[in-house]
């Protein structure tokens, strides 16, 4: 299985990104593109959904 390895704009770690995933498709259509990795990507809706009922 192809994949590509992509650097998290949060914690700076490189994750992969596996061939047939929505994020796979976006990285092959821009690559320059922001993306996160699925902790940080988790720790930053929780922080939206916990300020959303403030």
């Amino acid at each position: 299985m192809f994949h590509y390895e992509v650097k998290c704009y949060n914690c700076k770690n490189v994750f992969k990104v596996y061939e047939g995933s929505e994020r796979y498709k976006k990285f092959k259509e821009n690559r320059k593109a922001i993306f996160c990795c699925d902790d940080c990507g988790h720790k930053i809706r929780l922080a939206a959904i916990k300020n959303f009922f403030r």
